[in-house]
């Protein structure tokens, strides 16, 4: 592929299996991490990255010239187990996990740029981004224009990136489970503060597991949720695992 579009642009979509169950390693790679078989997912997975990616971009002299977005579609499930080992990953300190809807366990996810000569090194963007952006980034970096006959939610992401813009052009951000709205935050840019509210959040089972145990996934309607009326608001910016929902009392504004 590269030696056939090294001299003109082209785009190219990597989709890995890794780290997604069933946890497909390779002999070489069974038993490499102190994080079991999904660690040894994860290194699997870097190992491919920079040896069949980044390493043949650098060899083809397209380093400085080719711009690259790497991050997951959603966060770890925590249904998935083999016996006592989780097989679905690890969320941190943030509540839930993938197929939840709106918590932030499985919707915030590592987002890692590169473009040498162009985009400055080690800066972290503290700003809500979407997947839906890559698209009319990538419209963008090509030249083109997004398609003027429907709303595109998606933003470039180019001004962010290099600095011309100091925040996201994202004020509001909608979470959905399938159909049905779960969650929406607000990113108050005048004080440096993001909002969300739940209108629906999954029913966990047990109660202390943060997931849908027995369920395989957690279901986005039904008696498997509970509706908010008023709906669960939490500061992110001071509350990022989303455990201690706000009332009238402790937050006025």
């Amino acid at each position: 592929f590269y030696f056939r579009n090294k001299h003109r642009p082209f785009l190219l979509f990597v989709s890995l299996l890794h780290v997604h169950t069933p946890l497909i390693t390779t002999q070489e790679f069974l038993g490499r991490s102190r994080h079991g078989l999904y660690g040894d997912n994860v290194e699997e997975m870097d190992w491919m990255v920079g040896k069949w990616l980044l390493d043949v971009i650098d060899k083809e002299g397209l380093k400085n010239t080719t711009f690259i977005y790497f991050a997951s579609d959603h966060g770890g499930s925590l249904e998935a187990h083999r016996g006592n080992a989780q097989l679905g990953g690890w969320n941190g300190i943030y509540k839930g996990g993938k197929g939840m809807g709106g918590w932030e366990g499985g919707i915030r996810v590592p987002g890692i740029v590169r473009w040498p000569g162009v985009l400055p090194a080690d800066t972290v963007i503290d700003e809500p981004t979407s997947l839906m952006d890559i698209f009319p980034t990538v419209v963008h970096l090509a030249g083109g224009a997004v398609p003027q006959d429907r709303v595109i939610d998606g933003l470039t992401l180019l001004p962010l990136l290099q600095g011309i813009v100091q925040h996201s052009g994202h004020e509001f951000m909608f979470h959905y489970c399938g159909a049905f709205l779960h969650a929406v935050r607000w990113h108050q840019k005048d004080r440096g503060t993001t909002w969300k509210a739940h209108y629906a959040t999954p029913v966990f089972q047990p109660e202390a597991s943060g997931a849908c145990s027995g369920k395989g996934i957690c279901p986005c309607f039904g008696d498997g949720v509970t509706h908010h009326d008023p709906p669960l608001l939490f500061d992110l910016s001071q509350d990022p695992s989303e455990t201690n929902p706000l009332s009238a009392d402790t937050e006025p504004l």
